[in-house]
């Protein structure tokens, strides 16, 4: 069985990069650093970092070991507070991680209802797009994560429960009114984070084109800023527009171009009770 304390030491290696930084972190002697790393190599069999000039890095099994560590020792924090939680929801907290028009539109009545149902649970909100919020959420560091996936996402693989909350529809985001897609083959695209772009890439392929992207940009105020002042075309989800429309922009819907809103949870029923309360906050303030 793995040491969690060797673990520890291993995570501290790889963030600071040398045993005499890590030793400093954690508050230990450097020896005491290379004897844990040399116990958790002998309890892997496997090498598990090499010196780097004055420094050290790991192995490819020293970061696969590290990420699992990151994992396993989150999960082992937020298990504490799932047993503390399991004597009411008088105190104790919980913690969300969502994509920012998702922040801007249910969110907050969401927060709302959950503190007016429990005024002694704290609600923390970290603002991220799916895939840090995922790595949140594996690794124990926030208890549901409110993300999306279009039809055409790889699935985010074991160990998440996926609690669907609405389908948010697609639209084409111009100057001047826009017909569909295929019209704009050959004008300026903005595009917005790695998903979103990856979306807009594949309709557009489904149109017939592949879109000429000359902005790229996360705001969705900035975007439909872009957008009013001619600059070109943009796709955007009806969310993001409820959270902010720019008065000099038309919208197109788009057929076949839907995002799915979920609430993911690590792990399957029953979740922790507060983890409950917060779904149950986020489905009614749809």
């Amino acid at each position: 069985m793995l040491d969690v304390t060797r673990l520890h030491v291993l995570l501290a290696v790889a963030r600071t990069g040398s045993l005499t930084a890590a030793a400093k972190e954690l508050h230990y002697s450097q020896p005491s650093v290379s004897h844990h790393l040399a116990k958790l190599e002998a309890e892997t069999g496997a090498k598990l970092v090499q010196r780097a000039g004055r420094g050290i890095r790991l192995t490819d099994a020293g970061r696969l070991l590290a990420e699992r560590a990151a994992e396993i020792i989150g999960r082992l924090d937020a298990t504490s507070e799932e047993l503390a939680a399991h004597v009411g929801l008088r105190t104790g907290r919980v913690r969300l991680t969502a994509f920012p028009s998702a922040l801007g539109t249910f969110i907050p009545k969401a927060a709302g209802l959950l503190a007016a149902a429990h005024p002694g649970l704290r609600l923390e909100l970290t603002e991220t797009e799916p895939p840090e919020a995922l790595r949140l959420l594996r690794s124990g560091r926030a208890d549901v994560a409110v993300m999306f996936r279009w039809d055409d996402a790889a699935p985010e693989g074991n160990g998440l429960h996926m609690i669907h909350l609405f389908d948010d529809l697609s639209y084409l985001v111009s100057s001047t009114p826009a017909a569909r897609l295929a019209d704009h083959a050959e004008s300026p695209w903005i595009a917005g984070c790695d998903r979103c772009r990856s979306h807009l890439l594949d309709i557009c392929d489904k149109a017939g084109f592949t879109p000429r992207i000359s902005f790229t940009s996360d705001d969705i105020v900035a975007v439909q800023a872009l957008v009013a002042a001619g600059l070109g075309l943009t796709l955007l989800p009806g969310l993001a527009l409820t959270a902010h429309r720019h008065p000099g922009v038309h919208v197109t819907e788009v057929p076949g171009s839907t995002r799915h809103v979920y609430a993911a949870v690590y792990g399957e029923p029953p979740h922790p009770p507060g983890t409950e309360a917060l779904v149950k906050a986020l489905r009614e303030s749809l």
